[in-house]
């Protein structure tokens, strides 16, 4: 896979995830008015910033043979970072665990799908 479907698929995430978080952010601020929309639209910036990374990575790993054990480091800086806001968010209680797992969820199956696509040549 080149970083051009990688590009892509970022791309294509974003734009379907938006036209999918903001009408769920609508719905959920009339179920409750802050902490659910709230994790909502963490969740999803998380999901974004996590993916966005992933394509940072993918972008350094192309083309350098020594590469490796550097994307490792960064991923696993990533991931702890990614772990320590969603720890401390859901810690003072100030989002809703599940708008978090809702956000993330929207953005994780959209790369399933636009991934499947990208793969199958459709």
């Amino acid at each position: 896979m080149t970083y051009c479907y990688v590009m892509e698929i970022l791309k294509r995430v974003l734009k379907k995830s938006i036209i999918i978080i903001l009408p769920s952010l609508a719905i959920a601020s009339l179920y409750e008015p802050r902490k659910l929309p709230l994790g909502i639209f963490m969740g999803w910036l998380f999901g974004i910033v996590n993916l966005r990374s992933l394509t940072k990575n993918v972008e350094g790993l192309m083309g350098s043979e020594s590469a490796t054990p550097k994307i490792l480091i960064l991923n696993l800086i990533r991931l702890l970072a990614l772990f320590a806001a969603i720890f401390v968010l859901v810690y003072y209680r100030v989002v809703n665990i599940f708008g978090l797992l809702i956000g993330f969820t929207v953005v994780f199956v959209l790369i399933l799908i636009e991934g499947w696509k990208v793969g199958t040549g459709k």
